[in-house]
């Protein structure tokens, strides 16, 4: 598999140096207040596309990421309620004998 997505990436690179190397002619792009820019196709093209990519590569990983910390929450939430934690035992305070220690009163003449 990994042969094939290697393979897949080796022709689109080989198709885009191709269509850079067949159109690498100067473009005249006017801007606004008279500006102009002199730039070769391939190089207007790639940046075309990077900005429509980024935006929305931005968008989706943000709401992956959302929608991961929400599943993760949820996640949690029912691994308790189905494996409830077992209730914290009372903590003695400082000082304090324990029950099992404690001296037990013994009446006169038992011994």
């Amino acid at each position: 598999m990994q042969f094939l997505k290697t393979l897949f990436w080796v022709l689109i690179a080989v198709a885009a140096m191709l269509f850079a190397f067949n159109n690498w002619s100067m473009v005249t792009l006017n801007l606004w207040g008279g500006l102009q820019l002199d730039t070769r196709l391939p190089v207007l093209l790639f940046a075309a596309f990077l900005i429509g990519l980024v935006p929305a590569m931005l968008i989706h990983r943000a709401t992956r990421w959302s929608l991961k910390r929400r599943i993760n929450t949820m996640e949690k939430a029912l691994a308790e309620a189905v494996n409830p934690a077992p209730p914290a035992e009372r903590i003695a305070p400082a000082g304090a004998i324990p029950p099992g220690a404690a001296p037990i009163a013994v009446p006169p003449g038992v011994a």
